[in-house]
């Protein structure tokens, strides 16, 4: 009876190894062939999702339905509320620098003491002298700064009080040609809002996107509410998706987040686009994320991704011939004394933004959110791609045995602090990151963190090491440092994860 038994578990033993390599082949067969397994399930036993997930929405189309598990909510006090206030800045400019992918030093077309219209060209990029980069307000060219080399660093206009447009004749979609339409873009400014994965700068001309991506929704701390924006402007939204929908042979997807009640129908029901759902904590609106849930970039591929405002700017030019660079910015921060949202024009003065806050050189200015943005000084511009401007405390002070001793609240994804006993608390935080650079070990933090089938630790250890082959491997093509931002929050060893991934993705540009 031994005997018997011990065959007996020995075949259970042997069907059961079967079974579970047949399963992995199939799975690996499936992606091999580009079917998601994440969203298709293509192994032989059903998964506890398909048992107890989440319901699905009525309205919404179960393959249009991601909820990601994986991710972390921040809540900061100093979020931006109340009625949208105009303001016009005296002061505005335009920095080539802040545009990645283009020559170090672009050509100029003005010079200073120069009058110029909103939509006039002030240079273009010496690799594609088609590219044009214009003027956000009409007004005298009164500065030209150039650093090292004669490299141009920002070019500053004194802007008039009231905005002169320069008048464009726009192709009509539908009769112009593809390329008609790509010209018109690159002549009158709006291409530049453009961004090409993989590698995160500004489109190729001669490249037609195998899909256009557009998030609708901004999970990160105190970002923007973008019903918000698109508030009074659907039409111009609508136009924008329009004239996307003409440059591609894919699709146009709008990422809107199903747990919104008060989603515009600009972007519910928008047309000539699919519009996917995503529950989810942050990073679930970042656009690198929905592309990975809605259809990844695989090797050779290129998507081109845009904000709302882009697209809306887009729109209005389309619809009525002007370059209008106006857009929503919000205000935030525990720093400030009335966070607030404003209309303004892009490379606004920060200085004149903030004009009525008291600044010092105990608070921070960010271009964005705490997680991702750029530090500024009070006497910087905002660029095309700022929709927030965060002001904080600096962190410049030592916390004896912080760690030992959490007896000061912050945001932290540890269990050492009991932040997950109360949801909804808002804490103020500094820029103190409460520690120095460690070991760079394991964790399984970052794999908690990024709702993607990718190794984040794995990737960066084959970037600082150079390995080009590993990097691709891992998944470098699609990401783009705002996607590691929660990663380099929760990093133990305190790693400038977003600093390490774009030295890689310039590696990568380099190789192409």
């Amino acid at each position: 009876m031994l005997v018997n038994t011990l065959f007996v578990i020995a075949g259970i033993l042997l069907v059961l190894a079967i079974i579970s390599i047949t399963d992995s082949f199939l799975q690996i067969e499936a992606k091999k062939s580009g079917i998601d397994t994440a969203k298709e399930n293509f192994s032989l036993f059903p998964k506890l999702g398909e048992f107890f997930g989440p319901p699905v929405p009525e309205n919404i189309d179960k393959s249009k339905y991601h909820v990601l598990t994986k991710g972390h909510d921040i809540k900061l006090t100093g979020e931006a509320s109340g009625n949208v206030v105009s303001v016009q800045s005296s002061r505005y400019s335009v920095k080539p620098t802040n545009y990645r992918g283009i020559a170090p030093i672009p050509k100029m077309l003005v010079a200073e003491g120069e009058e110029v219209l909103a939509g006039d060209a002030l240079f273009y990029d010496k690799l594609n002298p088609d590219i044009k980069f214009v003027s956000p307000v009409s007004g005298e060219v009164v500065e030209i700064g150039r650093g090292a080399k004669r490299a141009i660093e920002n070019i500053v206009i004194l802007a008039d009080k009231e905005i002169k447009h320069r008048k464009f004749d726009a192709p009509k979609i539908g009769e112009a040609s593809r390329e008609d339409v790509k010209a018109f873009m690159m002549e009158s400014g709006v291409w530049t809002s453009i961004s090409r994965r993989p590698f995160d700068t500004i489109a190729k001309p001669e490249e037609t996107p195998r899909d256009i991506f557009i998030s609708t929704f901004n999970s990160a701390p105190l970002a923007l509410d973008q019903n918000k924006v698109v508030s009074g402007h659907e039409s111009y939204f609508q136009k924008g998706i329009d004239v996307l929908a003409s440059l591609t042979d894919g699709k146009v997807y709008l990422g809107v987040e199903s747990s919104n009640l008060k989603n515009s129908t600009a972007f519910t029901s928008a047309q000539n686009a699919e519009v996917h759902y995503f529950k989810g904590k942050h990073p679930a609106g970042n656009v690198g994320i929905q592309i990975h849930h809605i259809k990844p970039i695989k090797s050779a591929d290129v998507v081109w991704t845009l904000k709302v405002q882009d697209v809306i700017t887009i729109g209005k030019l389309f619809s009525e011939g002007v370059y209008d660079s106006s857009k929503l910015v919000a205000l935030t921060g525990s720093e400030l004394d009335n966070p607030r949202i404003v209309r303004v024009s892009s490379g606004a003065s920060v200085a004149e933004l903030l004009k009525s806050e008291t600044l010092n050189a105990d608070k921070r200015i960010i271009a964005g959110s705490v997680l991702g943005g750029n530090q500024l000084s009070p006497d910087s511009f905002i660029d095309a791609k700022t929709d927030q401007l965060t002001v904080i405390k600096e962190g410049n002070y030592h916390e004896m045995f912080g760690w030992l001793l959490p007896i000061k609240p912050r945001p932290s994804v540890s269990k050492t602090f009991p932040n997950f006993l109360f949801p909804s608390h808002k804490f103020e935080v500094d820029t103190n990151t409460h520690g120095e650079k460690r070991a760079f070990v394991m964790t399984g933090q970052y794999e908690s963190m990024l709702p993607m089938d990718i190794y984040p630790q794995h990737l960066m250890k084959a970037i600082m090491a150079g390995d080009f082959e590993r990097m691709e491997g891992l998944g470098i093509n699609e990401l783009s440092e705002e996607d590691l931002a929660l990663c380099e929050f929760a990093c133990t060893s305190k790693m400038p994860l977003q600093q390490i991934l774009r030295d890689g993705l310039d590696m990568m540009q380099e190789q192409s």
